[in-house]
């Protein structure tokens, strides 16, 4: 079977197309015949050889952690009314044309729901709901989601507004901004903007507008970055105080994480859970604590297997009837691994990657 190996530390260029032996499956495991594999942004980063703490993998390795396909095979004392399913699985080394798991851990995926958009909510869907389910997003919330424009940040806007939640959504530029407003955003923020902070605290300060009246100012101001600064009455937000969120979801890290920080209500959550910047956010734990702060970090969202599943359920489950869209902004062929790394870290895509087979 072909598959992408990192073959050595390095930028995308390290990823090549090898033939590898067809796997088959042992007691106790599955078959799948790979249509698409998911990727993610820190397989990016690991395969620069980043993180060694959380990721200690040594070249040569197949990267890739999720994928979408059929059932073919099952090895001893498995059901074989598995042949023939649609599934998705978490598997270490999904850039390959075919993957062997254990029986315990794919999930079937629904009638209505392609391959393709299957792939996509492998890793992103489980963790934007197992994220909203550790920070306890619930009615009324005022949430900050930093990174709102990528794979996780575009699912986290839909299922903490479905939470009843009113989302913030802070995205760099005018095409990823004008994405996340049509996702559900109650307001959008640029980053790329020098005050961006400044209106997201006059965003989070006032009281959720009727979708139609924010439509209509929207298209009256001609910019959803404008409209949002524009007229902040200044009156106290849902929870807390004026100005603040009683949730932020930090999706980027770095500097743009650690001023999200200082949004953060005291007595609020503030998830630390990615770094496509180089690092997470370096949050002071004695500021949080004494603002009483609860903080998570990428540890918080590791997920059993049996946790797993009932969250890729789940979210199968919206995305079949109609309530949860994952956003692709590609989909490159196995052979083109490399290209679609170089494509993920050029950050010009709204949405995710994925490889098709």
């Amino acid at each position: 079977m072909r598959a992408a190996q990192v073959k050595a530390f390095g930028g995308p260029e390290v990823l090549a197309t090898v033939e590898l032996p067809d796997p088959v499956p042992g007691p106790g495991e599955l078959l799948i015949e790979v249509a698409h594999a998911d990727t993610i942004f820190v397989e990016t980063q690991v395969r620069a050889g980043l993180f060694r703490a959380y990721f200690p993998v040594e070249p040569p390795y197949v990267p890739g952690g999720g994928v979408a396909g059929t059932v073919t095979a099952v090895g001893a004392d498995v059901d074989g009314g598995w042949v023939g399913r649609r599934v998705t699985s978490f598997v270490d080394g999904s850039y390959a044309e075919r993957v062997t798991v254990p029986a315990t851990a794919p999930t079937p995926v629904p009638d209505g729901v392609d391959l393709r958009t299957a792939a996509a909510l492998v890793h992103d869907g489980v963790t934007a709901a197992g994220l909203l389910e550790r920070t306890a997003v619930a009615p009324g919330d005022r949430v900050l989601i930093l990174g709102a424009s990528g794979g996780m940040g575009t699912l986290l806007i839909q299922l903490a507004r479905a939470r009843g939640a009113r989302v913030v959504a802070a995205a760099r530029g005018a095409r990823k901004s004008a994405l996340v407003r049509e996702l559900g955003a109650d307001a959008v923020v640029d980053v790329s903007e020098r005050d961006w902070a400044d209106r997201a605290r006059e965003a989070l300060g006032r009281p959720a507008p009727t979708r139609a009246a924010e439509t209509a100012r929207a298209g009256a101001a001609g910019s959803a970055a404008a409209t949002e600064a524009a007229g902040a009455t200044g009156a106290k937000g849902a929870k807390g105080a004026t100005g603040a969120a009683d949730v932020v979801l930090d999706g980027v890290g770095g500097e743009l994480g650690l001023s999200a920080f200082s949004l953060t209500a005291d007595g609020g959550r503030f998830s630390a859970h990615g770094a496509p910047s180089g690092g997470f956010a370096t949050v002071d734990a004695a500021e949080a604590e004494r603002r009483g702060v609860t903080l998570f970090g990428i540890g918080d969202l590791q997920f059993g297997e049996a946790e797993a599943r009932r969250m890729s359920a789940h979210v199968l489950a919206e995305a079949a009837a109609g309530r949860l869209r994952p956003v692709i902004g590609a989909q490159f062929p196995l052979t083109e691994a490399a290209a679609a790394h170089a494509a993920i870290e050029g950050r010009e895509l709204v949405g995710k990657v994925v490889l098709g087979m």
